[in-house]
């Protein structure tokens, strides 16, 4: 029986030891996520030059005008485009990685990125530009649900949460180079071509690239083996152990088999079903909670820093200093990934954003500001790999992809609109109000995961769901 297959299949994957071969395939994955990264992030960062273009009057977004309807008007319709896409890509295109498997869908989602981000690139209408932003982002977004499934099923459970911390200080790495390629680009117009897209083609070439460098990466042994693959899976995970072996000298210790994983229908309502249904409920209020705070500072830190009395030219130069801290959060959390429990480290990194945040508004000192936002990307990109590792472990590989997705789509869709709740409280009371409405998030994360989340560290996944 292929469930009984799959059992032994994640037993010998999960007594795997450190070993550069495993880590291979996790960077090589990693790279695919670095994009999405760069995506999400030059939208803040082109701005700019994408409104001196002129895309973005009334007669240039042609039917996205009436989006002003609803107070969106201007960029606001290209960031609502790009998040709305986002959420229907994940909400429609989320079950694909669990039906036709992690490897096609997460390359193939890097070929969509590259075609329509570069056709983006060459629009000269704001209607148009805010189409293919909408096209790339429902392909798109497949990609961080597929690369969250792939890790933690080809990572031991031993060292998931380091291979998480490590896969997103990789994919952060991006914000800070993004920022300068703007910073450098935006303003000009190299070849008669508007600097912001250059910025934009230059994440498809490199997109590209990285497709070339991933297509070898094998498909996950635990799917295949799920699906009555198990010749295939047998192959992968053979590979696998004889470049541990070939690379530590030693033998590998016996498998110890965990409980076996029905193999099911893997059906949608499954999430919804008694075993899974408060997993699902918390995890999706978490997620409409933690990117209020996570992207509300992100993408708003250049204006907050004004607010506090901070010069434009001085807020983008500390905006910059700031994003240099994305990637070290996760590097950070790789001293303690596995060894502090998985939802202490999410309640842990909300509290810290939620008062670092209430502090920043308090204070106008140019070193004190850098050093709360600095605190407050570290303390949330420690949040981040952890709750990816997380939601990735709370799921069974039949419904692992879809699930992710479900819970996932709800951060996408909160944040469509929460740029437009913190331009309000902005506007209606300042930092503070601002700061208030981002703690009050964080506390709802804290509650949810705190109350209903189920302890998961080092444990197999077939332990966790079984």
């Amino acid at each position: 029986m292929s469930e009984i297959a799959s059992a032994r299949i994640a037993a010998r994957l999960d007594r795997l030891p450190p070993s550069r071969a495993v880590w291979t395939i996790v960077i090589l994955i990693s790279l695919g996520g670095v994009f999405e990264f760069y995506d999400l992030f030059f939208t803040g960062y082109v701005a700019p030059g994408m409104i001196k273009s002129g895309l973005f009057t009334p007669q240039s977004l042609g039917f996205f005008a009436a989006l002003d309807g609803i107070k969106i008007a201007g960029f606001g319709t290209f960031v609502f485009s790009t998040f709305a896409g986002l959420w229907f890509g994940v909400v429609l295109l989320g079950h694909l990685p669990d039906r036709f498997g992690r490897r096609p869908v997460f390359t193939w989602s890097l070929i969509w990125y590259v075609v329509c981000t570069a056709i983006m690139a060459f629009q000269q209408t704001g209607e148009m530009l805010n189409i293919w932003r909408f096209i790339a982002g429902i392909g798109f977004a497949v990609q961080l649900v597929t690369i969250d499934t792939y890790i933690s099923e080809l990572i031991p459970g031993p060292e998931r949460g380091r291979a998480f911390s490590i896969n997103q200080f990789i994919t952060f790495c991006v914000v800070p180079i993004v920022a300068l390629l703007a910073w450098l680009l935006v303003p000009l117009t190299p070849l008669a071509f508007d600097g912001w897209r250059w910025v934009v083609l230059i994440g498809s070439v490199g997109a590209g690239v990285v497709w070339l460098l991933v297509r070898k990466i094998p498909e996950s042994p635990r799917w295949l083996a799920l699906k009555g693959r198990v010749d295939e899976a047998e192959a992968v995970v053979s590979m696998i152990e004889a470049k541990v072996r070939a690379e530590t000298g030693l033998d590998l210790p016996p498998p110890r088999q965990e409980s076996i994983e029905e193999k099911g229908g893997g059906k949608f309502l499954e999430i919804f079903s008694a075993t899974y249904r408060t997993r699902t409920l918390m995890l999706s209020v978490f997620n409409m909670a933690q990117v209020i705070g996570f992207y509300g500072f992100a993408a708003w830190v250049p204006t907050l820093l004004i607010a506090r009395g901070i010069t434009l030219t001085h807020s983008l130069e500390y905006s910059f200093i700031i994003a240099i801290a994305n990637p070290f959060g996760p590097l950070l959390g790789t001293l303690f990934a596995d060894r502090v429990e998985r939802k202490l480290q999410i309640i842990l990194g909300l509290l810290v954003m939620g008062l670092a945040m209430l502090a920043f508004s308090q204070v106008s000192s140019a070193p004190i500001l850098i050093a709360l936002g600095v605190l407050f990307t570290l303390a949330a990109n420690v949040m981040s790999y952890a709750y990816h590792s997380y939601q990735a472990e709370l799921y069974p590989t039949r419904i692992r992809a879809r699930a992710i997705g479900f819970v996932y789509s709800w951060s996408r869709l909160a944040a469509a609109f929460a740029g437009l709740a913190i331009g309000y409280f902005l506007n209606a009371g300042g930092v503070l109000a601002v700061a208030v409405f981002i703690a009050i998030a964080m506390v709802t994360g804290i509650a949810v995961i705190g109350v209903f989340g189920p302890t998961t560290r080092g444990m197999a996944l077939e332990r966790i769901n079984h």
